[in-house]
C-alpha cells in the first residue's frame, strides 16, 4: 500500500482515514453521548471520503447517511418510524451501489449503528456501536484500507476503554445513573 506502487488516490484514501481515527478516538473517549456524536460526524464525513477514493461506493453512501442518521437519531431518540424509515433508505442505497459481498460489512454496520444510535444510550449505545465499528473494521481490512483498519480497531479499543469506565463509574457513583 505505502510502496512504490501506491497510487497517489490510494495514499489519499490513507491519510484521510488517519483524520477520521482522530475524530473516532476524541468521540468514543468522550463519557457524553452528545459530544461522541458531534465528533462522529466529522469522522463520518472523512470515511466518506476515505471509501470514495477505494472504490468502496456502498460505504462511502452509508457513511454520508451516517450523518444524517446522527442527526435524526439525536432529535427523535427512541422514534421507532424515524429508525425504520433510516433503515430502509440504507438498504435502498446499499441495493443501488453494491459491488460484491464485501458490501455486507458495510450495511451490517449501518444496522448495528442505526439500532443504536435510535433506541440505546449509554453503555448499551457503546456495545452497539462497538459491533458497528468492528463491522466497519472488516470492510477496511477487505478494500485494502491500512489507515480505515488501524482507525476502527482503535475504535473498539478507545470505546471498550469507555465502556469499563462507565461502568466503574456506574459503580461508584450508582445514584447518578438512576435517573
Amino acid at each position: 500500500m505505502w510502496g512504490e506502487g501506491a497510487s497517489l488516490t490510494s495514499l489519499a484514501g490513507q491519510l484521510v482515514s488517519l483524520i477520521a481515527l482522530g475524530f473516532c478516538i476524541a468521540g468514543f473517549a468522550s463519557k457524553q453521548d452528545d459530544r461522541l456524536m458531534v465528533l462522529l460526524i466529522s469522522a463520518n464525513v472523512a470515511f466518506a471520503v476515505q471509501f470514495a477514493l477505494f472504490g468502496s461506493w456502498t460505504a462511502a453512501v452509508l457513511s454520508l447517511l451516517v450523518i444524517v442518521r446522527i442527526m435524526l437519531a439525536r432529535r427523535y431518540l427512541g422514534s421507532w418510524p424515524v429508525m425504520l424509515a433510516v433503515l430502509a433508505v440504507n438498504a435502498m442505497a446499499a441495493v443501488v451501489t453494491w459491488k460484491s459481498p464485501v458490501d455486507i460489512f458495510a450495511i451490517t454496520a449501518a444496522v448495528l449503528g442505526t439500532v443504536g444510535m435510535f433506541m440505546l444510550r449509554g453503555i448499551p449505545l457503546r456495545l452497539v456501536l462497538g459491533g458497528a465499528a468492528i463491522s466497519w473494521m472488516l470492510n477496511n481490512i477487505m478494500i485494502g484500507s491500512v489507515g480505515g483498519s488501524l482507525a476502527e480497531g482503535m475504535v473498539v479499543i478507545t470505546n471498550f476503554i469507555t465502556i469499563y469506565r462507565l461502568v466503574r463509574m456506574k459503580r461508584r457513583y450508582p445514584q447518578a445513573f438512576n435517573t
